[in-house]
C-alpha cells in the first residue's frame, strides 16, 4: 500500500477541489482512506472561492467498498462512526460534489458516491450494496438510496445485494450521466455550469436544495447506526457472515 491513500489537489484558482482515491485497484474505504477524506474536506470546504468537489479514483475501479476486517465486532463501532461522519460531510457539503465512477463501485464506495450530488459513470461500470450477502446491512445506503432512487428500487438493491450496470443505474436515477471518461465529463460539467457562478450564491442554492434532505439523512443515519451496532452485531449470523467471508468459506446460518 502507498503511504498516501488520497490525492488532494486544489485547482482552478481555488474553485475546484479534486480528491482521488489512490489505492488501486480496490481503493478500499478503510480507516486511513476515511481519515484522509475527512481531513481534506475539513481543510478545503470552507474555501471562499470553492465552487465544487470532484471525487474520482485511480485505477480501473472506483472502490470495492469498506474494509471487511474493520466491520468485525472489535472495530466496527469506531469504523462506522468515522464513515458516517464522512458521509455527512459529503451530504452537508456547501458546494456540489461531482463523483466520477468507473469499474466497480460497491458497498462503502457506493455509499460515499451516493452522498455526493451528481454521479458520472462509465458504461460497463457496476454499482451495488452487497452487504446483505455477508449478513449485515449498509446503514448509510439505507438512508441515501431511498432518497436518490425511491423506496422500492432502493429496497431491491438493499435486500438482494445485487449489483447493477451503469446503464440501469442511469435509468433509475442513481447515475446522472454516462460517459466513457466520467472524470472528464464531470470536469466539463463544472466548467460549463458551475465555474462561472457566484461561489457565495451557489452555496445558498446547495443549502436550499438539500435543506430537509440533510435533516432526514442525519436523523435516520443515527437510528440505523444504533440498529446496526446494538442489535445486528449481537446476532450470530452477522458475525458469521463477516468471518466466513474473510476465511473464504461458505457461511453457516443459524437464522438468529
Amino acid at each position: 500500500m502507498g503511504a498516501t491513500p488520497l490525492a488532494v489537489e486544489l485547482e482552478k484558482d481555488g474553485s475546484l477541489l479534486r480528491l482521488r482515491l489512490s489505492r488501486p485497484k480496490a481503493n478500499i474505504v478503510d480507516a486511513a482512506m476515511i481519515g484522509a477524506l475527512r481531513a481534506a474536506l475539513r481543510e478545503h470546504l470552507p474555501g471562499k472561492r470553492l465552487r465544487a468537489v470532484l471525487l474520482e479514483a485511480e485505477g480501473p475501479h472506483f472502490s470495492f467498498g469498506a474494509s471487511v476486517e474493520e466491520h468485525l465486532p472489535g472495530s466496527c463501532a469506531a469504523m462506522l462512526r468515522e464513515l458516517h461522519a464522512l458521509i455527512l460531510q459529503f451530504v452537508e457539503s456547501p458546494v456540489p460534489v461531482l463523483v466520477a465512477v468507473r469499474g466497480q463501485c460497491l458497498g462503502g464506495g457506493l455509499e460515499v458516491a451516493a452522498a455526493g450530488h451528481l454521479v458520472f459513470a462509465a458504461p460497463g461500470s457496476t454499482l451495488g450494496q452487497p452487504e446483505i450477502r455477508l449478513a449485515v446491512f449498509a446503514p448509510a445506503a439505507s438512508c441515501l438510496l431511498p432518497e436518490r432512487i425511491g423506496q422500492s428500487r432502493a429496497e431491491d438493491l438493499l435486500f438482494s445485494g445485487r449489483s447493477i450496470g451503469a446503464e440501469e443505474a442511469h435509468r433509475i436515477g442513481l447515475v446522472n450521466a454516462l460517459a466513457d471518461d466520467p472524470g472528464a465529463a464531470a470536469l466539463a460539467y463544472f466548467e460549463e455550469h458551475l465555474a462561472k457562478q457566484s461561489a457565495s450564491s451557489l452555496r445558498f442554492a446547495v443549502r436550499a436544495a438539500r435543506f430537509d434532505f440533510v435533516e432526514r439523512v442525519r436523523r435516520k443515519l443515527a437510528e440505523v447506526e444504533r440498529l446496526y451496532l446494538g442489535e445486528l452485531m449481537a446476532t450470530h449470523d452477522a458475525v458469521e457472515g463477516l468471518t466466513a467471508f474473510l476465511a473464504k468459506r461458505p457461511p453457516v446460518w443459524e437464522d438468529s
